[in-house]
């Protein structure tokens, strides 16, 4: 819901920016260069139709800022932590009853061998 309502602000922005553009003022802004509006917005020209626009737009600019606060603040209350799955954190051990134990060495004898003298054969 909020990041639809976070695209119509940008549109809003653009279009309210727009419109406050395209109004007469002292240096004629940008309605310079729209040609001629009088047989499009009648004879005083865009001026009123303008006006007004530029009002509801604001408005709709302030009603969906209050919106996007609202719906911010209601999301703060939840911390991203308390959606984060620690069974899928901690990998799973199998259960051992024993601590490994090192290899036992191998026993050596403890009676000397007498040393064998090799034979030849004829």
């Amino acid at each position: 819901m909020t990041s639809t309502l976070l695209v119509v602000q940008f549109i809003l922005a653009v279009l309210l920016t727009i419109c406050i553009l395209l109004q007469k003022s002292s240096s004629m802004g940008l309605g310079a260069y729209s040609g001629s509006n009088e047989s499009l917005f009648g004879a005083k020209g865009p001026g009123n139709f303008l006006t007004k626009a530029t009002m509801i737009l604001g408005l709709i600019f302030v009603l969906n800022t209050l919106f996007l606060g609202y719906f911010y603040n209601e999301n703060r209350q939840k911390s991203a932590v308390d959606n984060v799955q620690t069974e899928s954190l901690i990998p799973k051990t199998p259960e051992k009853t024993q601590a490994p134990t090192a290899p036992v060495a191998p026993a050596v004898p403890t009676q000397k061998a007498a040393p064998t003298v090799p034979t030849t054969e004829k």
